[in-house]
């Protein structure tokens, strides 16, 4: 894939301070990017030199044809059109609701039929999931619909690029992954995605290219990259496992013989017991007699005991 965004040995500069130093990196087309560091680690820098709000004044740089370090400043609103910028506080025109923010957008990039400015902007709605929110202003909505708003607005001209600076920071976490699911929508459909973020729960979450700004240096980072390989091999080991083969095995194991009838489970008594058992009890007389001698005794002994019964009534 052709490189969309190119830096080679750039230093990233704000006003007089060096952020970064030896920067090289190419993303090429549809990728997905994070950006991570701690707070003022230099990833806002990197990106506002990207769309060429802070000048590249050493090393060379190129985002989306157009060369950073030689731009003329009549050129850097095209290259912006280039560019969806996301921003972590907004940035939306409190005086006016969602559909005239989104308005004034089309309008300053040259838009002038009306009928196509209200498509285009009904299309970005339904992309971020909230047409019904078009007549509401900023402060009528969640920090989540707000940031769907921006990237509404960073939509409107197509860009191929995505530059989104910490989207989840002023926003919940369910919010936040929700957000960058529709990121991660919108680079499958063929735009490059790069966001700045120091939550990196979301990396392992919707996995992606990672670059760390550290000690004024930039690096890729391949450890997220190797966990996920790890775990994917995991669920890969899981997915392979023939259930069957291990069912049939422990079946095997407890089977019961096919000549099993119930009745093996029953008591059995050795036949000459019970041969013994039915010549005593039918075939001896002695027996007979001595069963007879003693019913009789226990009738006697029951007429002379008192009567229980008629002992509890009195």
């Amino acid at each position: 894939m052709e490189a969309i965004i190119k830096l080679e040995n750039a230093v990233i500069r704000q006003q007089q301070n060096t952020i970064l130093k030896e920067v090289s990196l190419e993303i090429a087309e549809g990728e997905f990017v994070y950006l991570i560091g701690k707070v003022g680690s230099g990833k806002t820098s990197l990106l506002k030199t990207l769309y060429a709000e802070l000048p590249l004044k050493y090393g060379t740089g190129e985002v989306a044809g157009y060369k950073l370090n030689k731009i003329k400043k009549s050129q850097i609103a095209y290259l912006r059109r280039k560019c969806g910028i996301v921003f972590q506080d907004f940035k939306l025109l409190t005086d006016r609701n969602v559909y005239a923010n989104l308005e004034f957008v089309l309008k300053a990039t040259g838009w002038k039929d009306k009928k196509a400015i209200r498509e285009r902007i009904n299309e970005v709605l339904e992309k971020v999931g909230l047409p019904e929110k078009r007549d509401k202003f900023p402060h009528q909505l969640s920090g989540g619909e707000q940031q769907r708003i921006v990237l509404a607005r960073a939509l409107l001209n197509a860009p191929p690029i995505i530059l989104a600076d910490e989207p989840t920071g002023n926003i919940d976490p369910e919010t936040a992954y929700q957000l960058v699911e529709l990121l991660k929508d919108i680079c499958d459909s063929g735009k490059t995605v790069v966001i700045a973020t120091h939550q990196y729960e979301l990396i392992n979450r919707f996995p992606g290219r990672v670059f760390r700004c550290e000690n004024g240096a930039l690096q890729e980072d391949f450890s997220f990259a190797e966990k996920q390989a790890v775990k994917n091999k995991a669920i890969e080991t899981v997915e392979h496992i023939d259930l069957t083969e291990e069912t049939e095995e422990i079946e095997e194991s407890i089977s019961i013989p096919e000549e099993t009838t119930e009745s093996t489970f029953e008591t059995e008594v050795p036949e000459e017991t019970i041969v013994i058992q039915e010549e005593i009890t039918i075939n001896d007389p002695i027996v007979e007699t001595q069963v007879e001698e003693n019913e009789q005794k226990e009738k006697k002994k029951d007429d002379n005991d008192p009567d229980v019964v008629g002992f509890e009534l009195i």
